[in-house]
């Protein structure tokens, strides 16, 4: 998403990642039947709605068409510069150490962990991780305790020249060792550390063990042979935006379902053209013109469920127009995000309470509106104010100016969506209203990655998606300095420090508390605002199982489930 503090996917503390705001438009999706025809049958949206089937239930062989965003440049999933779309390849030819029912419980894989033990010794928390005797590496390395602290050494800080996504639960750890085999490591936190299923859940070989390596080797090259799981890579294309995937020889678990899994970057019109003409088996069908051009098609089923996830504006607080924090704020209250809901949501029967937090969502307990208590309000009144305060006048066409500069910003939209286009100009017309010009840049979905990691933007929307119900556990990560999740630019020493003080805290239930408390000060620097959660709707091809088992994807919950475990009904 180059740029050392960037959003990208967060696969390995299972936290956060980002993908464009239209991408609900390409994504994927236990409880209810969409019916033999598309469109939506009415029923409300469940938690999780992914048609899950047990191995015995399925069929072996067949083939999987998934569309996605794109085939990001960056394929290292732990590298700041990876995207959601990174984590999703990467699921299907690396290790799930552990894995996630739809409700967030962990339990680990049994095909790499014969172990997964937390304890707490003289005050720390302690995890055992003891692998299968059988778990290698595809190159031939013996998966064992040396994954995990090359996973460790390459996350735990931003000072050693890696780039990761994340230091957060890494930067806990006070030492990684091995066992009484090589087979078996232990991971000695700092003190207890509530968030045990955040850190290693997937995993680095080993030889990537250097920052260059780190930061370049995954550069545009999936390294099949530093991944190990039940799927290798058989074809890949950097050009053309493909990367398929076939049975691994060298897999020792459960045989996977299908004979060949295929991913094609494509934008949201193609993909739904695709969908229509058969050349792939789901796509999203999240916006009412979506649901609407799959209605009359036959065999396939409409699933929806809850996201875990949030749509979100983020401005540049290092660009001009944004360094004052009374612009910020006055462009924040001059979106209305119920208008913004009611477009986005057009048709589709779906409400939600507020999503006031990056931390927590509302349904889960500890909640708290962070951002009405940090003062956010649609306020035109207000924002109109805050920018005569600052000093940005008024000209004849209605934007202001300062010392001859207007007041525009650069809005770029990866998604030829027309739901996408409406929100885009619903907002453009909001900020006009306040006098601030919001220039709508159309860009295609496969540009994402790069402009985003360059900041090629002014102002951002983008899907903030997480994979496991440890938001708190991630509090720097979002809100600190020079992380990847904080491109706004807005963070300060005494509120990282704040933040650091709260990690400290060994009692998870404690900690959410105290971080719902602080997250209202930090919004109240106005880099960024959650604007909803919403529904994961999504059409696939009827028989269908076991859909979106990867991280960030949607449609079941908090759930990463094992890839080898997607295919087809008998």
């Amino acid at each position: 998403m180059k740029q050392h503090k960037l959003m990208g996917a967060l696969a390995i503390t299972g936290a956060f990642a980002l993908a464009l705001s239209g991408c609900a438009a390409n994504n994927t999706g236990n409880t209810g039947d969409g019916g033999d025809k598309g469109g939506d049958t009415g029923k409300k949206t469940a938690f999780a709605d992914y048609n899950p089937q047990p191995r015995e239930n399925l069929k072996q062989g067949g083939t999987v068409n998934f569309p996605i965003n794109e085939i990001p440049e960056q394929l290292d999933q732990f590298n700041s510069d990876g995207s959601a779309d990174t984590a999703r390849i990467a699921a299907w030819y690396m290790p799930q150490l552990i894995l996630f029912k739809p409700d967030g419980t962990p339990y680990k894989n049994d095909a790499y962990l014969d172990e997964w033990k937390n304890e707490v010794k003289d005050g720390n928390t302690v995890i055992t991780f003891k692998f299968n005797d059988k778990a290698v590496w595809n190159d031939g390395t013996p998966m064992d305790w040396t994954a995990i602290d090359a996973t460790w050494k390459a996350n735990r800080s931003n000072d050693e020249g890696f780039v990761p996504n994340s230091t957060s639960g890494y930067d806990n750890v006070e030492s990684v060792t091995q066992g009484d085999t090589p087979k078996t490591a232990i991971v000695t936190y700092k003190g207890e550390y509530p968030w045990i299923a955040k850190g290693f859940t997937i995993l680095l070989h080993p030889a990537i063990n250097t920052p260059d390596l780190f930061n370049k080797a995954f550069l545009s090259n999936p390294h099949p042979e530093w991944g190990a799981g039940p799927y290798t890579v058989d074809q890949f294309d950097a050009n053309k935006g493909f990367i398929s995937f076939k049975p691994n020889d060298k897999w020792w678990g459960d045989k996977p379902m299908l004979d060949k899994v295929t991913f094609t970057g494509m934008d949201a019109q193609a993909s739904i053209n695709a969908f229509k003409n058969g050349e792939i088996d789901t796509v999203g069908v999240g916006t009412k013109d979506r649901l609407a051009q799959v209605a009359d098609m036959k065999d396939i089923k409409i699933y929806r469920a809850q996201q875990t996830a949030n749509t979100l504006v983020e401005v540049d607080s290092e660009k001009p127009q944004f360094k004052d924090v009374k612009v910020r704020e006055a462009f924040f209250k001059a979106i209305n995000i119920d208008q913004q809901k009611k477009i986005a949501w057009n048709g589709l029967d779906y409400s939600e309470e507020p999503a006031g937090s990056f931390l927590m969502y509302s349904f889960q307990p500890g909640y708290s509106d962070s951002l009405a208590k940090a003062g956010y309000k649609y306020d035109p009144k207000a924002a109109n104010k805050l920018l005569d305060d600052a000093g940005w006048k008024k000209g004849s066409d209605g934007i202001r100016e300062k010392d001859g500069v207007k007041l525009s910003v650069v809005y770029p939209v990866f998604s030829d969506d027309p739901t996408q286009a409406a929100l885009a100009q619903s907002f453009q017309k909001m900020e006009k209203e306040v006098g601030i010009d919001l220039k709508i840049d159309v860009r295609p979905s496969n540009k994402f990655a790069e402009d985003y990691n360059s900041k090629n933007w002014d102002v951002a929307s983008l899907r903030f998606t997480s994979s496991d119900p440890y938001g708190v556990g991630d509090m720097f990560q979002l809100y600190g300095a020079d992380q990847g999740l904080n491109l706004s630019g807005v963070w300060s020493d005494e509120t990282d420090a704040e933040i650091h003080e709260i990690e400290k805290i060994g009692n998870g239930k404690e900690q959410i508390a105290a971080a719902m408390k602080l997250e209202p000060k930090l919004l109240e620097g106005w880099g960024l605002i959650s604007l909803y959660n919403g529904p994961s709707i999504s059409a696939a091809k009827k028989g269908l199982a076991n859909l979106t088992p990867e991280a960030y994807v949607g449609l079941d919950g908090f759930g990463i489930q094992p890839v080898e475990n997607v295919g087809w009904e008998k």
